[in-house]
């Protein structure tokens, strides 16, 4: 009989497997070597054994239970040492199992991998046979042999141990077994590691004859054709309109993308970065940061560079320089989205980032959820954010990355819930636990193991995952964060000794892969129905479109807008075309407007009061110098201004009357037109030569002809007519009524217009004593008026009278000045040859004659000016609006409103984005 004494293990220089079990032979108790080893083809699997003495042993073969003999009274005690090692080898099973697993995975992935290879066919006339090209496929054969070696001793090793356990194994060799199996533990995770790293530089070596074959691609094709949009080029373009067509959330977008949540700085910003491999994003010290949803496209491409929707400037991220300046961008951007007070908005940043490698996707990175806010913050950010990540979740197909900061407790999470609400059975998240090099140290490495195995939270998760994003340095590259990951799992008591987490969950390497697989495997299931969705909105559109406005065209604003500027421009060129008679009536008109107060009220009725006709005139010239060295230039300016303005409205008035208008425009017509004119203002230098016209004119003090003799005349008349109708009507306000209205409208006087008419009798007195009175009372006069009043028990003090006086004697001084344009109707001749000494005095008549002459002397002027000048600069200045109300989404919104607008505009989103569905289905389905 044999007694099993000690088994060893080596290999031949076949590396075939060679078992020797020394034995005691219980025939002649010595020491005897057996040796088994596999025989050569055909043998069935069968072992073949040499003894070292011609003793009979049996041999064990197929599947059969063949073996040495072993006495009854030990097989009790064989059987009971097999069950000892059988719990205590079940782990060692389980991590062979996995390697193999993990082998036979790794060895697919480099096969689909190299059959994933670009066709390098056309490549042998640019790029030449060089050393290169042989080290990568010795690099190849390298790595499939490392690959078929691990599966071949994981297979023999399982195969020995199995029959070793037959055998029966005494208790005090059990520890001995143990410690083989951490060994053997170790071995695997360091081929693994190793194999990672090969493939690793393969990968390295692939990008950068991936590079070159773009850079080449590019180049033969830059004059042929344009290069065509890549696949997620295409499906991002779909979500930026997406993105415009539903702001308010109004529309079930359930297009997939992938949604990166979590709470506030649980890292879920390095996590993009860290599959980005750039530092994009701009960072802080425990504040918030990501304030609006941040759109990341990511595609592969030759250089690594990013760039906003909106803008034609590449950065290039392997200069910091360029990585400062997007970070600085995306901070002004999100700060510049945030308005009314708000902390956080719903408007969508959008960026592409291409790279060497990257993988393809479109990863929306939204605020963390926070649980308490700050005094900084608005009323509203807690619930704003909760429903912007809400809405962003429960698209069905949107990927959820659900980002769990590992450094905290787990009961501290507030997303975890807020996923589980979304997604209940987890069939669209992924769970990632980061910060896990500060986990080992602060948490339970039981626990750490319970979440990466989905037993911790409630929350189900299609996969679980483990990634170190950096070590709390802001300065630290992507390179450096990712070499510190990979020596942190390397090294992890949690991850290397356990051997519990398999190697594909950690590394955001790892991550990246997985999460790039589950989006576009949800883009092909789900991308065709989509667009039938599309497909029926778009049909109903049309239809209401049909029934609503059947003789019109689908316009949109920008169609709309681009209308109402050529005809606000047509308007602009008919305003140049108004004739100068025209001109002259309108700025004579507005002048005048303007002017005539201040001749009254500081010229004509100071000067008329001063009692004799030297004085008079001596005043007048005084005052008109005065007026013309100082007001006058810039009231005809302003005259002027206002006389184009009035005009240009005029002919924007009457556009409106055609039949062919179209009310659609009215309100953003008026708006350009209003922000035009208050922009516009006149030329500076106007106001200088104005000056110099006018002071010339003004000395001129001789009437030359009779005709400007009576326009003079009915100047003054139509003037003091005109004076004379606003003081009746001031004089019908303080004394009320007259009797017949009185009678006929049922009207009473207020007993303040009864004292008023008291005081007018007094004052009527007193003018028709002296028809020439001087335009104040003197104090004699004030003290015989009240005490007239008290005799009839009518109390006013001195000030009561003064306000009563002034109207009553403007009415009477100006009826005076009509008549002295009667009489100097026929005084002409007189004048000619007396002058200044004529009997009849037609001070007044010269006065507004120079006045008259000021006019149009200005008027001319001004013409000429908006003729020449100003009408170009205020089309210049209208263009300009135009210009920037085009850019301006939200004001054409508001402008340019109404049922058809807004039905045209979504029929034209809808349509675009069914177009490009379909091109992108097509692309789709051509690269499958």
């Amino acid at each position: 009989m044999l007694r099993i004494y000690q088994n060893t293990y080596r290999r031949t220089a076949r590396k075939a497997v060679v078992y020797s079990t020394k034995v005691v032979c219980c025939n002649h108790s010595t020491l005897c070597n057996i040796t088994m080893q596999p025989r050569r083809k055909g043998a069935g699997g069968q072992w073949e054994q040499h003894h070292s003495r011609n003793h009979e042993h049996y041999l064990l073969a197929g599947n059969q239970a063949r073996g040495w003999t072993i006495p009854p009274h030990s097989r009790g005690y064989g059987m009971f040492v097999v069950r000892i090692l059988k719990g205590a080898l079940k782990l060692r099973y389980l991590v062979l199992g996995g390697a193999i697993g993990g082998g036979v995975s790794l060895s697919k992935k480099y096969e689909d991998w190299k059959e994933g290879l670009p066709d390098m066919k056309w490549l042998e006339d640019a790029l030449p046979q060089s050393e290169r090209w042989s080290q990568f496929s010795r690099n190849l054969i390298e790595v499939g042999s490392v690959v078929k070696n691990a599966i071949d001793i994981a297979k023999e090793d399982i195969k020995s141990k199995a029959t070793v356990a037959a055998l029966g194994i005494p208790v005090d060799e059990s520890q001995k077994l143990q410690s083989q199996v951490e060994t053997l533990q170790t071995e695997i995770m360091n081929v693994q590691i190793k194999y990672q790293k090969e493939l690793e530089k393969m990968e390295k070596e692939n990008r950068e004859l991936r590079q070159q074959y773009l850079i080449l691609k590019t180049n033969k094709k830059t004059t042929a054709k344009r290069i065509k949009k890549s696949l997620i080029d295409m499906y991002s373009e779909v979500l930026d309109e997406l993105s415009g067509y539903d702001t308010g959330y109004t529309m079930a977008d359930h297009l997939p993308r992938v949604v990166v949540v979590g709470d506030q700085s649980s890292g879920k910003t390095s996590v993009l970065e860290s599959i980005a491999k750039a530092r994009i994003f701009p960072r802080g010290s425990g504040e918030m940061m990501t304030r609006a949803p941040v759109k990341v496209t990511l595609a592969e491409g030759p250089y690594h560079v990013a760039q906003f929707r909106d803008t034609d400037r590449e950065y290039d991220l392997t200069k910091e320089s360029d990585l400062a300046d997007l970070r600085r961008e995306v901070e002004f951007r999100m700060r510049a989205s945030v308005r009314g007070g708000k902390t956080v908005s719903n408007e969508v940043i959008a960026m592409t980032v291409k790279g060497p490698g990257l993988q393809r996707m479109v990863l929306v990175d939204l605020p963390g959820i926070i649980s308490t806010m700050t005094v900084d913050m608005a009323s509203d950010t807690k619930d704003s954010i909760h429903q912007m990540t809400k809405h962003y979740m429960s698209n069905p197909n949107a990927i959820i990355l659900c980002i769990q900061d590992g450094s905290v407790d787990a009961e501290r999470s507030n997303v975890t819930d807020l996923v589980m609400q979304c997604d209940p059975l987890g069939r669209r998240t992924i769970f990632v636990l980061t910060k896990v090099d500060l986990a080992e140290e602060l948490a339970d490495p039981e626990r750490i193991r319970k979440i990466l195995s989905g037993k911790l939270f409630p929350m189900k998760a299609l996969g679980y995952y483990a990634v170190v994003t950096g070590r709390g340095r802001k300065d630290d590259s992507i390179e450096a964060i990712r070499q510190y990951e990979e020596d942190f799992f390397k090294n992890s008591k949690l991850f290397h000794r356990r051997g519990v987490i398999m190697p594909h969950q950690v590394t955001s390497r790892n991550l990246s892969l997985a999460v790039s697989d589950r989006f576009w495997k949800m883009v092909r299931e789900t991308i065709e129905q989509q667009a039938d969705a599309f497909k029926a909105t778009r049909f109903n559109l049309e239809t209401e479109w049909k029934n609503n406005f059947p003789r019109l065209r689908e316009s949109g604003r920008d169609e709309l807008f681009d209308k109402a500027k050529g005809e606000i421009l047509d308007e602009v060129v008919t305003l140049s075309q108004i004739s100068a008679k025209k001109w002259d009536d309108a700025l004579t008109t507005k002048l005048w407007e303007k002017l005539s107060n201040y001749v009254f009220e500081n010229i004509y009725l100071p000067a008329a009061q001063s009692g004799s006709q030297n004085s008079f005139n001596t005043m007048v010239d005084i005052k008109l110098r005065q007026w013309a060295e100082q007001a006058l230039p810039a009231k005809s300016v302003e005259a002027g201004w206002e006389a184009l303005q009035q005009e240009f409205i005029s002919l924007m008035e009457r556009a409106k009357k055609a039949h062919d208008h179209d009310d659609v425009f009215d309100q953003l017509k008026a708006a350009v037109v209003d922000e035009a004119i208050r922009r516009h203002s006149w030329e500076d230098k106007a106001i200088d030569m104005l000056r110099v016209i006018q002071l010339n004119t003004l000395e001129d003090r001789f009437v030359h002809d009779k005709t400007e003799w009576d326009q003079a005349v009915k100047f003054l008349e139509n003037s003091v007519n005109a004076k004379l109708a606003q003081t009746e009507e001031t004089l019908a306000q303080m004394f009320g009524p007259g009797p017949w209205t009185r009678f006929a409208q049922w009207k009473s006087l207020t007993p303040d217009q009864q004292k008023r008419r008291s005081v007018k009798g007094e004052l009527d007195k007193i003018l028709k004593n002296d028809s020439k009175h001087l335009p104040s009372l003197s104090y004699d006069e004030l003290t015989t008026v009240r005490k007239n009043l008290q005799r009839d028990n009518v109390e006013v003090d001195t000030d009561y009278i003064r306000q009563t006086w002034f109207p009553v004697y403007r009415k009477h001084f100006l009826q005076q000045a009509l008549q002295r344009a009667k009489d100097c109707r026929k005084a002409y001749y007189l004048y000619t040859q007396q002058g200044s000494e004529c009997e009849v005095s037609c001070s007044d008549v010269v006065l507004f004659w120079r006045i008259q002459q000021v006019i149009k002397v200005t008027g001319n002027a001004l013409r000429q000016q908006v003729i020449n000048r100003e009408a170009r600069r205020l089309d210049k200045e209208i263009k300009a609006v135009l210009d920037e109300f085009s850019e301006d989404e939200e004001r054409k919104a508001q402008l340019l409103t109404g049922k058809r607008v807004q039905l045209a505009e979504e029929l034209i989103k809808v349509r675009q984005i069914q177009e490009k569905l379909e091109e992108f289905i097509n692309s789709l389905n051509q690269e499958k």
